[in-house]
């Protein structure tokens, strides 16, 4: 069977800066695929080109095998789109804006009032259902803007960053949200700044920098292409830790560790790899506190292939920007 969606060499300059450059994806269906980068990527470019919003320069792109740049409508009537901010009128109750919506996709008159109710029930609204939108909480917004996505029951779903701002239990009931639909056999295509995100619901996870695809594979994969373990040191006085970076550097790539006391080791193997470490670190008169070793983690996946580290002075874990305790890739994607 022909992928849900699938991409190849699309381009999109704007104002001569290449937003992207020459970009392939492909989602076979029922599946997830996650689109992953740092600020400025391209991820929302390719969401937007291929939710009709943007027209490439080059190249082609497919959705439920119509050409969205042939048939736009044809593919509009066949996705959802649920962006970065819920986009759901405030002043109407969240089932007046369901139904709102159903009329406007042109849903047969008789089906709009249950959908509307349906979606409400299965995304935990109903109790809301006739309270104006301006009265939910984020969370809320961010479910009636999923449900609305799915009134007219696209086969394919774009999901752009949908967790941004929302607190962590909220994020994780929308990922069972989630779950539930591609269970029920849609396909999604997510863009997401949260590791953990892309990790848990992810078939298939796509790196894009520059506009470019620079790794795809599952998360197992793309941890596993790392080839390697990583020991973390941390140590007595944060002074030790520029001698200790020089001193490591005969056992493997050292990075910047999750506090500002302690470095991260790529070793290529755990038992080898600690003994060496800790026979420099003694040799060296450097005094350590702790050591651990862990496998790679999707986090360090990411600041391998990008280089990207902290944003504004932000908190990291292994390089990589936090926010509630949960690893992200700092910024927001442009355009």
């Amino acid at each position: 069977m022909a992928d849900a969606i699938r991409a190849t060499g699309l381009v999109k300059q704007f104002k001569g800066v290449r937003a992207l450059d020459g970009v392939d994806i492909s989602v076979p269906h029922g599946t997830v695929l996650g689109l992953l980068g740092p600020n400025g990527a391209g991820k929302t470019t390719v969401v937007r080109i291929l939710a009709t919003i943007l027209k490439p320069d080059a190249g082609q792109a497919f959705v439920a095998g119509i050409d969205v740049a042939k048939d736009p409508d044809g593919v509009r009537g066949r996705i959802g789109l649920a962006g970065q901010y819920a986009a759901v009128d405030e002043n109407l109750t969240g089932r007046e804006n369901l139904v709102l919506v159903g009329r406007l996709t042109h849903q047969p008159k008789p089906s709009i009032g249950p959908r509307a109710d349906e979606l409400l029930e299965r995304l935990r609204l109903s109790d809301a259902a006739n309270r104006p939108v301006k009265t939910y909480s984020g969370g809320m917004r961010r479910r009636l803007d999923l449900a609305a996505s799915l009134v007219h029951r696209p086969p394919v779903l774009f999901l752009d960053e949908p967790t941004t701002g929302l607190d962590p239990l909220s994020r994780v009931e929308l990922w069972i949200l989630i779950e539930e639909l591609v269970a029920d056999g849609t396909t999604l295509l997510l863009t997401t700044q949260y590791l953990e995100e892309a990790d848990r619901l992810s078939d298939r996870i796509v790196v894009i920098d520059h506009g470019s695809v620079i790794a795809e594979g599952t998360a197992t994969e793309l941890k596993a292409d790392l080839g390697s373990t990583i020991v973390d040191v941390t140590f007595v006085h944060q002074a030790s830790v520029d001698a200790a970076r020089r001193a490591l550097a005969p056992a493997g790539s050292v990075h910047a560790g999750q506090s500002a006391n302690s470095l991260e080791v790529n070793v290529a193997h755990s038992g080898r790899g600690l003994l060496e470490v800790v026979r420099l670190l003694d040799r060296a008169g450097i005094e350590l506190d702790g050591v651990a070793v862990r496998e790679p983690t999707l986090d360090d996946v990411f600041l391998t292939l990008t280089g990207h580290g902290t944003a504004n002075g932000t908190a990291t874990t292994n390089g990589t920007a936090t926010t509630n305790g949960t690893a992200t890739i700092p910024g927001k994607d442009t355009p």
